[in-house]
């Protein structure tokens, strides 16, 4: 059974009250505004990514994301070093695959990561379906040329192989362990116009692994982002420019009446009740 907004809205009252510490090893260009998305929604940011001490800050971190947007052999080294310090804490961690399947290597990093058991993947349609290894899945660069709607399935299947909770996200934001699947709507047309908004909806999905189980940390995380996003850009009649702030902002005044007004949440992969 799908969250109601009532429990997405403890989830984030009790991330409010813990502020976990969510270790980030993210690429160059998220890094800014993965740590506000962070801060304004109630966690503690730590941007880590030197191999020679992110296996002893895991031990620290109350969650990790991991990001490949800007990939080099010293990064993937302490990616793998950090999540499996993550695991044998039986900690939560985050693999966020950007533009998997452009190329080789980025496609043989993601699945040496997705081999280390992430508790949750959040990617946009065309990763979740090269992470899934479905041909002709649609991508340009980091960009989805195919629709949320049309990795579900994909998104299933790749969650009963890794054992993750898999988040594909979109227009409509679905979520599943590989049976339920959960449907969120929010959001706004301009924030695939602002870069690194979906690497922070990543590491906000990580701050609330710290504080529900994974199904119900990627549905919360989704919904409060959700309908941060749709606050954000009706706020900006100009573009999309002042979209980061304002997302900010409005993560940082999220109450239950905001989010019943600014997202749906539904089970399965229909329409969000």
């Amino acid at each position: 059974m799908a969250m109601t907004i009532d429990e997405v809205f403890v989830a984030l009252t009790d991330l409010r009250a813990r502020q976990p510490l969510v270790q980030n090893i993210t690429n160059f260009v998220s890094m800014s505004v993965s740590a506000n998305a962070l801060l304004a929604l109630g966690a503690s940011p730590a941007m880590v990514h030197a191999e020679e001490e992110v296996g002893d800050f895991a031990k620290l971190a109350d969650a990790l994301v991991v990001n490949i947007g800007t990939l080099s052999p010293a990064w993937l080294r302490a990616m793998k070093k950090a999540a499996e310090a993550m695991g044998e804490q039986q900690k939560p961690w985050v693999l966020d695959p950007v533009a998997t399947g452009a190329t080789p290597y980025r496609s043989e990093a993601a699945s040496t990561l997705l081999s280390l058991r992430p508790t949750i993947v959040r990617g946009n349609a065309s990763e979740i379906m090269s992470l899934a290894g479905e041909a002709g899945a649609l991508g340009k660069g980091v960009d989805s040329l195919a629709g949320s709607d049309q990795a579900v399935e994909a998104a299933k299947a790749l969650a009963r192989t890794s054992g993750s909770v898999v988040a594909v996200t979109g227009t409509t934001d679905y979520a599943t362990d590989g049976e339920e699947v959960v449907s969120v709507t929010g959001g706004h047309a301009l924030m695939p116009r602002s870069t690194a908004l979906g690497c922070a909806l990543s590491a906000c999905v990580a701050a609330f692994s710290a504080v529900r189980p994974p199904l119900a940390a990627a549905t919360a995380g989704l919904a409060v982002y959700a309908a941060a996003g749709r606050i954000a850009g009706e706020r900006c009649d100009n573009g999309p420019g002042h979209l980061p702030a304002e997302l900010c902002d409005a993560l940082f005044r999220m109450d239950k009446d905001l989010l019943a007004a600014h997202c749906a949440i539904g089970a399965g992969s229909g329409e969000a009740e």
